[in-house]
């Protein structure tokens, strides 16, 4: 049985993304070609839509906690 691939981080996704729309944009791409990009460009934005997502939660979880502003405190010491 085989794993499913480990997703990209944030930064990997994002760059590839980048590298999609820059290959789009130039106009090289066959009609297929610009659908299989199309495809994967919106896998990977909904993946960093998801990831931004789960970042902000995590932030909102530490500020209502009150361990950001404790954090921030010790990094200001």
């Amino acid at each position: 049985m085989s794993k499913a691939p480990k997703a990209p981080s944030f930064e990997a996704a994002l760059a590839e993304l980048e590298k999609i729309v820059a290959s789009m944009e130039s106009g090289q791409l066959s009609l297929a070609d610009s659908l299989a990009a199309y495809k994967r460009g919106s896998e990977l934005l909904k993946l960093c839509q998801r990831q931004l997502q789960d970042a902000e939660q995590q932030v909102r979880i530490l500020s209502e906690s009150g361990e950001l502003e404790n954090f921030s405190g010790e990094l200001a010491k």
